[in-house]
């Protein structure tokens, strides 16, 4: 089945196809990437990424689509790879600064994610999602997109062909080689090797597990050490895994029902993405199997499985609750197994860390993937990504998904790999790849792809300086100085008040504020003795000088905020 949308043509003067990526090189996550050709625009994906411990207050970063923005009349539309966060959890933020009304093309699962989370949205349009399935061929403009299934930790995932008037593109997504999955039909490597016969100009391949040698394991694999643990525990398991691992939650529930347990599941996102994924028959098992977190000490420990979030030690996920024994139901004990079916993401080491060790100084066993294989990347390994390569046979390689170093080794396999005289180019975020049937090259300039961050309901209005100052009160915090001032004799009234947090105990640095004091009035008085008075100028005065002062006494640089009130 072909579905045709007919945008208004569009020229441009360029004369090949041009992709630009908009995240997700050079870093993991945010995954949003531009086709372009003759002005006319495909957007693959639209994704966020989780921020680094020190953006503070920071929820979430997403793609930066200025470069969109002035040519939203020539997007043609949307395409999504798979249901992760990390390629489509920016929708809400960026769908109506392009066009609330843009067509979306979706698998089952995908578009049922992206719709429930707009519903956390209720101010925002209702999407226009397409639903694809697998082999479907849809044709945008001057595109042809056909989506071809490929394994992930994650149902519905699509890797993409893509037949352009330059020649055929191949976008793998997120995948892994799984000869044999569970909940899930192995990859086609017929297909794959079809697609190669018919001639791929560019193969853009995922790179985040490009470091690691050797090949993915199989879920099955992972099932069977899960069946190990779940023989062995006489008490109540408690597992935790990324909410979004279908496969792994099925695992779960299904061992659950065959060792007579009953399952609770707690957590937000864990509860919202089973609840739509049972609706649409990715997820089965019986009614009576689940039950309320309320109610699992009503069953005896031998009949609990309390499946949560929390897997990366997030403060405020369900698991660090149990851990801090501020949840309302479950209080860890001897004799409860808890089980982390995850990798650790990049940056969480020390939360888990911090976790695992709360978790044990109850008396609960911990099970993790470094001590047995229960857990399995969704991405493919050296092995894998060579047998891509060799299925694909392109003319020329663009490494996408993953932290620079990962491209890059991704491009050396493809060098070393006597199979492929494919052709390589590394480029990262806001690179503008140009393509024709002879070359592929990188045009000179930058498309801006800087940080958005979302802080609550704020999109893009904490930047660079908001973040120092967060910094800045996190590492030394804040002095704040209230100075009445007499409107018509400019001198200071009274002694000012002093304001400190996280700088120093007021009560037991009296010397320190005293001097401060009188260094305020000093500056204060000596400015405003000529009469006319740049409130400004003094302020500045003020931060610097007392600032400087701090420094010297203390070795510290708080915030120095000053308040001037004139009666």
């Amino acid at each position: 089945m072909i579905t045709e949308q007919k945008p208004k043509p569009k020229f441009s003067k360029a004369g090949g196809l041009q992709i630009i990526p908009l995240g997700g090189l050079g870093e993991v996550g945010r995954n949003m990437m531009l086709f372009e050709y003759k002005k006319e625009i495909i957007i693959i994906d639209m994704g966020f990424r989780m921020p680094e411990e020190d953006a503070l207050g920071v929820d979430f970063i997403i793609p930066n689509i200025s470069y969109l923005e002035k040519r939203k009349k020539n997007v043609l539309g949307v395409i999504f790879t798979h249901g992760h966060y990390d390629h489509i959890g920016a929708v809400p933020y960026l769908i109506d600064r392009i066009d609330g009304n843009l067509p979306m093309f979706a698998s089952a699962l995908t578009r049922g994610l992206i719709l429930k989370r707009q519903d956390d949205f209720p101010t925002e349009k209702k999407l226009n999602i397409n639903l694809v399935k697998d082999g479907e061929k849809i044709v945008l403009g001057a595109f042809q997109i056909e989506f071809v299934r490929l394994n992930h930790s994650i149902p519905d995932n699509f890797g993409l062909l893509i037949r352009t008037p330059i020649g055929n593109v191949f976008h793998t997504s997120d995948f892994k080689f799984d000869k044999d999955p569970i909940y899930d039909a192995p990859a086609d490597f017929e297909r794959l090797k079809r697609i190669g016969k018919e001639g791929v100009l560019l193969l853009m391949s995922d790179s985040t597990g490009a470091e690691e040698e050797g090949h993915s394991l199989s879920e099955r694999e992972i099932m069977q050490n899960l069946d190990k643990i779940f023989k062995e525990a006489k008490g109540r398991i408690i597992a935790t895994t990324f909410a979004s691992l279908l496969n792994r939650i099925q695992q779960i529930i299904t061992l659950s029902e065959e060792h007579g347990r009953k399952v609770a599941i707690d957590g937000y996102s864990m509860r919202t993405n089973v609840e739509i994924a049972k609706a649409l028959g990715y997820l089965k098992f019986k009614s009576a199997t689940i039950i309320n977190p309320k109610d699992i000490n009503s069953y005896p420990d031998s009949k609990i499985t309390f499946l949560c979030t929390g897997a990366q030690g997030e403060d405020r996920a369900i698991l660090m609750r149990v851990a801090n024994r501020e949840h309302p139901f479950l209080r860890l004990k001897e004799g409860d197994s808890t089980i982390f079916s995850s990798s650790v993401v990049p940056g969480n080491e020390r939360m888990v860390q911090m976790l695992k060790d709360n978790i044990l100084r109850h008396g609960a066993k911990v099970f993790h993937y470094k001590m047995m294989d229960i857990h399995a990347s969704g991405h493919a390994k050296k092995e894998e990504l060579s047998q891509m390569l060799e299925l694909i046979r392109p003319k020329f390689f663009l490494p996408i998904h993953g932290q620079y170093s990962m491209l890059v080794a991704h491009a050396e396999l493809a060098k070393t790999l006597k199979s492929s005289k494919a052709i390589v180019k590394v480029c990262e975020n806001g690179d503008i790849v140009n393509i024709t049937k002879e070359k592929i090259s990188i045009f000179k300039g930058k498309v801006p792809t800087s940080y958005v961050m979302v802080d609550g309901l704020g999109v893009g209005d904490v930047g660079e300086v908001v973040l120092r100052d967060r910094k800045v009160l996190a590492k030394d915090g804040m002095f704040v100085i209230v100075t009445i001032v007499d409107r018509q004799s400019g001198q200071v009234r009274g002694s000012p008040d002093i304001i400190s947090r996280g700088f120093v105990y007021l009560r037991e640095s009296k010397e320190l504020l005293a001097e401060t004091r009188k260094r305020v009035i000093k500056i204060i008085n000596k400015a405003t003795g000529g009469g006319i008075v740049n409130w400004v100028y003094l302020k500045d005065e003020i931060k610097e000088k007392i600032g400087s002062f701090l420094y010297s006494k203390t070795q510290r640089r708080p915030m120095v905020l000053p308040v001037i009130i004139e009666v």
